[in-house]
């Protein structure tokens, strides 16, 4: 609720839904390059969840049976560019798809955790910027999982972000993120 203030937007009825491209993605601590179509690249950290099985119309209840694994992300967003297709009412593909917009963890167990009640964090230079609990989203995991598997069927291997807290800001050249679920660090790579 406090990343919908800080941006002064209004709670939405529903989860907002965005997808992202493989070519998105970066992985094993690889760095981020700054594109230049973009002056103002956010982050945003997310928890997020490996599907492990094919699932569609899938019951809130039955959700926590469609994953054994999570990780940490960070949903990179070109904020000038969502900025300009917002006002024209237009989707925000371009501002959260683009290359290197999703730099993800290695994934782990979920067991050892109660997904439900996970602490996250995210620095940036070493200095502590997004700190949050699952138990403080909008809408639960398993809620999501229902939620978008009314609309799309869910297959395995499919990695859903769930959500950033407050203290989304820029990045820049040169910067250092590193990313925390718990006391267990996840990423960190640099901004080049």
């Amino acid at each position: 609720m406090k990343h919908i203030q800080e941006l002064g937007n209004e709670k939405p009825e529903s989860p907002i839904i965005f997808l992202k491209p493989d070519s998105a993605l970066i992985k094993n601590n690889d760095p981020f390059y700054y594109p230049d179509f973009s002056t103002d690249i956010h982050y945003e950290v997310e928890i997020l969840v490996k599907i492990k099985k094919v699932g569609k119309s899938i019951p809130a209840n039955f959700a926590h049976k469609y994953y054994d694994e999570i990780g940490l992300g960070i949903d990179l967003t070109a904020r000038d560019l969502q900025s300009k297709a917002k006002a024209k009412g237009l989707p925000w593909d371009l501002a959260k798809g683009f290359n290197g917009s999703a730099p993800i963890s290695n994934f782990i167990n979920k067991h050892p955790f109660n997904v439900q009640d996970l602490n996250f964090s995210l620095k940036l230079n070493n200095i502590t910027v997004q700190s949050s609990n699952t138990s403080l989203m909008l809408w639960s995991i398993d809620e999501m999982i229902a939620y978008v598997s009314q609309y799309m069927t869910l297959k395995k291997g499919d990695i859903l972000f769930t959500g950033t807290p407050e203290g989304v800001g820029p990045i820049k050249i040169g910067d250092q993120l590193e990313g925390f679920i718990e006391s267990q660090n996840m990423f960190h790579f640099e901004i080049r």
